[in-house]
């Protein structure tokens, strides 16, 4: 090759074919778990799941890999793939945990934020208020946890930035629950809270922010708990 060939920065066609298929099929399998159309602990067929998107087992495989990372699927020891089951038995501490981790990260975002971080915050509670307005619940979803990580990240301590996060994306099929609730019409109320919860952050209230953080977190648990019974896509995914 001379100097002055141009060197091609596009990957071969099998190479973006694969990769493609891997993003196809984790963003697939990830929406329907987490819109719970995917039923915890009901099994993965990767063979089905190959005919499916008409691609070979090499990249369903890679794709469950990057599902496993998130906590969506669990490989069984008999190397069997199933949809991670919720862990009911566990569910009163991990709701203690999450609503200990709204508390605190609201206060020190109170105390650390910038206005750089500030603003990068209200303009996820524009994009969630956005998805909230069309009844786009992944879209929600997922919003509402960029959200309060920012908010967490802004609080300026890694170790319950770490630790929110994770109960964050743990608590994504819950949350799918919470507005199911509603018939996937987030309540104005609960949107508002939000920004009556930035407000505090920006006014560096902290007393405000950690009551507002409480009193939303105590509100989502109260209604998850009231869902759940209702719920039977879940019975099947109990782990005891």
């Amino acid at each position: 090759m001379s100097l002055e060939e141009p060197v091609s920065t596009q990957l071969p066609e099998g190479k973006r074919k694969r990769g493609q298929g891997v993003g196809a099929v984790f963003e697939t399998l990830k929406h329907e778990i987490l819109s719970l159309t995917l039923e915890p602990g009901s099994p993965i067929d990767e063979v089905k799941l190959a005919e499916r998107f008409g691609i070979s087992r090499t990249p369903i495989r890679e794709a469950m890999v990057k599902l496993a990372g998130e906590g969506l699927v669990v490989t069984l020891p008999n190397r069997f793939t199933i949809v991670a089951p919720i862990d009911f038995a566990n569910l009163p501490q991990f709701f203690d945990a999450l609503s200990l981790m709204y508390r605190v990260t609201t206060r020190l975002a109170a105390v650390n934020r910038t206005e750089e971080e500030l603003s990068a915050i209200w303009e996820l509670q524009h994009r969630y208020t956005q998805a909230v307005d069309v009844k786009d619940v992944p879209a929600m979803i997922e919003v509402n946890r960029n959200f309060h990580a920012a908010i967490a990240r802004a609080g300026k301590n890694r170790y319950y930035t770490d630790l929110f996060i994770r109960l964050l994306d743990e608590g994504r099929r819950l949350l799918r629950l919470y507005y199911s609730s509603y018939n996937d019409q987030l309540p104005k109320i609960y949107l508002q809270e939000h920004e009556v919860m930035l407000a505090a952050i920006e006014a560096q209230d902290i007393d405000a922010a950690d009551r507002i953080a409480q009193a939303h977190a105590e509100q989502i648990v109260r209604q998850i708990q009231s869902a759940m019974t209702e719920d039977r896509r879940l019975n099947s995914g109990i782990s005891l």
